[in-house]
């Protein structure tokens, strides 16, 4: 497993290396870019492109210095801090590489919209190693030959159907992230944002235009709308933080953690507002840091105050502690492996099927049904025990709302009405009711703090 300090810098830019650069770029101009990648230093690095549908790779692989580096000096050196661009020697080095390996650890069709084989796959070069620009954005040749003329533009969506994209590489029984992300709610919550509100979580662009993303791809000029795609949460030119993600998840700031950008909405009904809530959305990192729900005049407890372990230090990423769990399945008999579950379906304590591949089936609180693995690591000791807490929780928060409902049962009508310009307390605990049985079950509530419940 590649650790951030094991990844290679960004190439530090020395004045020797700043004139150099300034020296090949006005040669590039001066002269023809084809005549460039087959004379100089890049003779030794780059083949003709014609032989490898247009891929001009590595202008010098030692220092990770890619081709469209030369003129995109800081995209170059962000990147050569990910783990893309270390992505051939991981290969090597794992002892598990087998020749259908290479495609997605080198530039090649993979990824891109170009016909293959190319890059690698078609001259197995080292100016093709790692996962460099080209692998996204397709071959480089003509807009080196022509800038202004042709944009090489990178595809955000996500299908393992076609080579474009993520799902070219990040899928199989090895790496499922597509398909495990495909079958999660981050792959179907677009187009059900009806409100222009809505679109910011629930619309990919929307996303990434509120977080000030300027960066050009294709769906981005054909208006193709896009859910919560990998490129919404993961920045695939840099790794400032954990995973190459936008914002940490190494955080317990509901500011700054980016899960909480989105899962941090209506937890308390807003009194200022003319029809104020009796429903939360995306009430999750309000639960975590105790301030969800209504709190009545008196309570003797303030917001904030009653903060359960799963939103503590004890906790140190939050929501990615539990939600993006990985584990390796094997054949309980013979113990070979049969799947790599990434923890894209994002869910704690998934369903598994008769393999023990995670699913978003519903079944039973059970250990036999689910993992509870993410709890068990670190935290509760054994799945069971972890099973056991919530179960215990979940009974008691279950038996409180019964209780709740049925004193709601015998109040009058208009008590309970967001539009008349009050609000009652039988509102305020309707609120309470619908947030400790949030999507009409106790348990997600109550994992997320049972305490303030």
């Amino acid at each position: 497993m590649i650790t951030r300090q094991q990844l290679p810098r960004p190439v530090k830019l020395t004045p020797d290396i700043r004139r150099a650069l300034v020296a090949l770029v006005l040669t590039a101009f001066i002269t023809s870019c084809s005549d460039d990648i087959q004379s100089g230093d890049r003779e030794e690095q780059n083949p003709p492109p014609e032989t490898a549908g247009g891929f001009v790779g590595y202008s010098s692989s030692g220092d990770k210095l890619t081709s469209c580096g030369v003129c995109h000096v800081n995209r170059n050196g962000n990147w050569s801090g990910t783990a893309h661009a270390d992505a051939y020697a991981t290969l090597e080095e794992s002892g598990s590489a087998r020749d259908f390996c290479y495609g997605c650890h080198t530039v090649s069709e993979n990824g891109n919209a170009a016909e293959g084989p190319a890059g690698w796959n078609a001259v197995q070069h080292a100016a093709y190693h790692d996962v460099q620009c080209e692998s996204c954005h397709g071959p480089g040749s003509d807009h080196i030959e022509v800038p202004d003329g042709v944009s090489p533009l990178a595809s955000l969506a996500v299908s393992t159907e076609t080579g474009n994209g993520c799902g070219a590489c990040h899928s199989g029984n090895h790496q499922p992230f597509v398909e495990e992300w495909s079958q999660s709610r981050h792959a179907n919550v677009g187009f059900q944002a009806s409100r222009d509100g809505c679109k910011d979580c629930h619309e990919g662009q929307a996303r990434l235009t509120t977080w000030g993303v300027t960066a050009n791809y294709v769906e981005r000029q054909t208006g193709e709308l896009l859910p919560i795609v990998c490129g919404v949460c993961h920045d695939p030119h840099s790794n400032t933080t954990q995973g190459q993600l936008r914002f940490p998840v190494l955080s317990q700031s509901r500011d700054d953690h980016l899960c909480s950008r989105c899962h941090d909405r209506d937890e308390s009904p807003d009194l200022s507002d003319e029809s104020p809530k009796t429903k939360p959305h995306a009430p999750e990192t309000g639960l975590l840091f105790g301030t969800a729900g209504w709190f009545p005049p008196g309570a003797g407890f303030q917001p904030g105050e009653i903060r359960g372990t799963h939103g503590s230090a004890a906790n140190p990423t939050l929501c990615a502690g539990c939600h993006t769990d990985r584990f390796t399945v094997t054949d309980p008999e013979s113990g070979d492996f049969v799947f790599s579950a990434t923890g894209h379906l994002f869910r704690a304590i998934p369903c598994l099927d008769e393999q023990g591949i995670p699913t978003t089936e519903d079944c039973a609180f059970t250990t036999e049904a689910r993992t509870y693995e993410a709890c068990a690591d670190g935290c509760h000791g054994t799945q069971e025990n972890a099973r056991q807490a919530l179960d215990v929780a979940s009974i008691r928060i279950d038996a409180l709302a019964s209780t709740l409902e049925g004193q709601l049962a015998s109040v009058p009508p208009g008590e309970i009405d967001p539009n008349d310009g009050r609000y009652t307390v039988a509102e305020g605990a309707t609120f309470n009711v619908n947030l400790a049985r949030f999507k009409g079950r106790v348990q997600p509530s109550t994992t997320h703090n049972s305490f303030l419940l």
